[in-house]
């Protein structure tokens, strides 16, 4: 499992599905989510527990996705856990003390990505992101866009959220945070435009439903190659920090430090 610090692709699994799981690590995400939440029947969850514990206690490596806080399941969730995992995806998260106390109950300084879907998530965002618990945001756009009452696809309706969660990532120095899911499964085109939306709006990380969304994902959400050749010309330009011209256009101190940025994505997805 890559560092879900910097991860770029996330591949859910349901948890009552331990078959499956060996798969999603050798599929190529970087990180694989084990869902107790939605994907597993409310009546399978005690035994994807049971599978989660065993797969996470004999050497695997994993996020799990726990359910809402509030819940009976959560409350299981937690004791069939403690001790025992150090990364959970925490659904519907709206303030920090529920991260908070999620962690806690957790022990092992377990590290929280906080979903934010619903309305109120997204106003309290900035609180949630500079939580000490909180390790990423993510969005879980087919809930919230339930919430708002509007498409999950329509990118505008849900432009205003995707940015001020952008924002209270930035704010709080987290990384750039996590998108939620393209529903597609065959259609690729659409998945990789989805990612590459994301990524223009400051998203370095995309939730996938399925293995074969995960080539596209990344392609999605890399730096173009227009863009990886304008970064390396910046940066070969430098004098300095001075102020100068590359093709035309001003190059300043921020301009630079926006190509070495596209040029740490670049090798995160072995661009060079």
């Amino acid at each position: 499992m890559h560092d879900p610090r910097t991860a770029a692709t996330f591949l859910f699994v349901p948890g009552d599905r331990p078959d499956r799981f060996d798969g999603a690590a050798e599929s190529g995400a970087d990180v694989v989510i084990i869902d107790l939440e939605d994907a597993v029947a409310p009546t399978n969850r005690p035994a994807a527990r049971d599978c989660v514990r065993s797969w996470l206690t004999s050497g695997g490596r994993a996020i799990v996705r726990l359910n809402p806080r509030g819940t009976v399941d959560h409350d299981l969730d937690l004791r069939a856990l403690q001790s025992l995992v150090g990364y959970v995806m925490l659904p519907k998260v709206e303030t920090a003390a529920q991260a908070e106390a999620t962690a806690a109950a957790l022990g092992l300084r377990t590290c929280v990505v906080a979903l934010i879907e619903t309305a109120r998530g997204v106003h309290a965002a900035d609180a949630i992101a500079a939580s000490d618990v909180v390790l990423r945001l993510a969005l879980g756009n087919v809930d919230l866009a339930m919430d708002l009452g509007v498409e999950p696809g329509d990118r505008e309706a849900l432009l205003t959220a995707r940015s001020l969660i952008t924002l209270a990532s930035t704010s709080a120095g987290l990384p750039g945070p996590i998108d939620g899911v393209s529903t597609a499964l065959n259609d690729l085109d659409s998945v990789q435009s989805d990612a590459h939306y994301s990524a223009s709006l400051g998203f370095r990380g995309k939730l996938c439903i399925h293995p074969r969304q995960l080539h596209a994902t990344r392609i999605g959400l890399a730096p173009s190659r227009t863009q990886v050749e304008w970064a390396r010309a910046v940066i070969e330009s430098s004098s300095g920090g001075q102020v100068r011209s590359v093709d035309g256009a001003m190059v300043d101190r921020p301009v630079e430090e926006r190509a070495r940025d596209i040029l740490r994505r670049a090798e995160a997805h072995d661009l060079r």
